[in-house]
């Protein structure tokens, strides 16, 4: 990999410079909204700053270390390390200057839907929002359940939860929910004797997940509230049991896109309505952006919204114990573990495939 190009780090270092001035006026901390985009952005780029001062001072350490070495051969396995070094970080920040999805360090809001195959789906269903919820719970993010319907057995219905990130980490980096898990949507494949099979027969049905970035800010996402149909309800429970007496529910029904979403998480009426708005206007937001992505290239596939047993990004074996990511080829035997929350190998090989596809294209 070649090494990142001086201008796209001379851009960086005065982008990271006026980052720095603008946080220690304090006439920032008057705009809240303004604040945080710029800490945001600080912390973003973070890890960039770390690792470019990691490679000037090996780089300086390895000049000083040549000049040894000329008059003293002992130096020259200290200039073989340091080369290796330098050549490894060179690699690093290259990496981390390459094009990046501008919604990486967003939240997201995860749907998970059953599909084709009835009860078992659903059940399915349930399975794949055990996994994230796990895996949310290995990351140390916060999840919160904005609605669900369960099925006769337990399984999802369908089901959405809003996933958000522990803020900075230590060394400033963004743990970015977008950035692991926007490679989740499309319709997921299962192949098992379901619950409700008698004869011990191998069943495939399917459940569909829909992921898209939840920012703290969504833009300029004009709603027109003659274009929404509102209906409220009763909110409830699994099984159907009533977890409160009014009708505190909401759900919100976009006419000119078709797209529902629900609320019934908040204690009022008036929380539920607000907190749907602002999923709703994500997801318009998402979509617009998808769609004139779509009008650009035709280079990133669209996350499937049909739930049809032919189209899968993963199949999920249970008698083979199989785990396959149909985009890239990725294959491992330890499916009960992923269905465990152990979703990083297979995020990373996504990451790095997705990192490859972004260097060929610029």
């Amino acid at each position: 990999m070649s090494s990142a190009s001086p201008s796209a780090i001379d851009d960086i270092l005065a982008e990271h410079a006026g980052l720095e001035q603008q946080m220690s006026d304090p006439a920032l901390h008057n705009d809240p909204a303004a604040a945080r985009r710029v800490g945001k952005r600080f912390a973003e780029l973070a890890p960039i700053m770390s690792t470019y001062r990691r490679l000037t001072s090996a780089q300086d350490d390895l000049a000083a270390a040549r000049e040894l070495a000329a008059d003293d051969a002992s130096f020259a396995d200290e200039v073989a390390d340091l080369e290796q070094q330098v050549s490894g970080l060179e690699e690093q920040l290259t990496d981390q200057l390459a094009p990046r999805d501008p919604h990486d360090s967003d939240d997201v809001v995860l749907e998970v839907k059953s599909g084709e195959g009835g009860e078992e789906s659903a059940l399915f269903a349930g399975d794949l929002a055990r996994m994230y919820l796990r895996y949310a719970e290995r990351r140390g993010w916060k999840v919160e359940t904005l609605d669900a319907t369960f099925s006769d057995l337990g399984g999802y219905k369908d089901a959405t939860f809003s996933i958000k990130s522990r803020g900075p980490g230590a060394d400033g980096a963004i743990d970015g929910v977008w950035a692991r898990m926007k490679f989740e949507g499309g319709v997921h494949r299962v192949q098992r004797v379901p619950a409700t099979e008698s004869q011990g027969r191998i069943h495939t049905s399917a459940a569909g997940v829909l992921v898209y970035p939840e920012p703290d800010e969504v833009a300029e996402v004009q709603i027109d509230e003659s274009d929404l149909r509102v209906d409220v309800y009763r909110s409830s429970g699994k099984g159907g049991q009533g977890v409160n007496t009014t009708d505190s529910a909401v759900r919100l029904t976009h006419l000119p896109t078709g797209i529902v979403v629900t609320c019934q998480n908040e204690r009022s009426q008036l929380q539920n309505k607000a907190r749907a708005m602002a999923v709703l206007a994500a997801r318009l937001q998402a979509l617009a952006e998808e769609e004139a992505e779509a009008a650009a290239s035709d280079s990133r596939a669209a996350q499937i919204r049909t739930v049809d047993r032919s189209e899968r990004i993963r199949t999920y074996n249970w008698p083979e114990n199989r785990i396959t990511d149909h985009r890239i080829g990725f294959k491992a035997h330890n499916l009960d573990q992923v269905l465990g929350g152990e979703l990083d190998p297979l995020l990373d090989a996504l990451s790095a495939a997705d990192r490859r596809a972004r260097l060929e294209a610029e």
